[in-house]
């Protein structure tokens, strides 16, 4: 499997290069993408621009993947996806599980959301002032 991967400040993006996304891919990139959760920058967008076609089995694995980012504390998002894949993805009933944008900058945006997010939730340290 062909793959690009872009490690920016926040996130790293991993881009396959293959038309069709078979099981057997789709569990090479869970293994690419997992091991980013051992590194230090952990978010991953994963850029699906071209994938053409794909496996039922292959949507259940990154559903799965997404589910072990978040419970790791950390974002997942698969933008770019091609009309023949969504739609199947939305068929399979997994469009809705994933967090699915329509291009990478917008992905960029969750991460970054998602990012300032886990920060305020995790600040243990913020003081309230009481008027009291």
């Amino acid at each position: 499997m062909e793959v690009k991967i872009d490690t920016k400040e926040k996130f790293t993006v991993v881009t396959p290069f293959s038309p069709v996304l078979s099981a057997n891919i789709a569990a090479e990139l869970s293994e690419t993408c997992s091991g980013r959760l051992q590194k230090e920058i952990k978010n991953v967008i994963l850029n699906l621009s071209e994938i053409r076609e794909m496996e039922e089995e292959a949507g259940r694995i990154l559903a799965g993947l997404q589910q072990r980012f978040y419970e790791s504390n950390a974002s997942f998002v698969i933008c770019s996806l091609q009309p023949a894949a969504e739609k199947n993805l939305d068929q399979w009933e997994l469009l809705e599980m994933l967090n699915c944008t329509p291009t990478e900058s917008e992905a960029w945006d969750i991460v970054q959301m998602e990012e300032i997010e886990r920060e305020l939730l995790d600040g243990d340290d913020i003081e309230f002032d009481r008027n009291d």
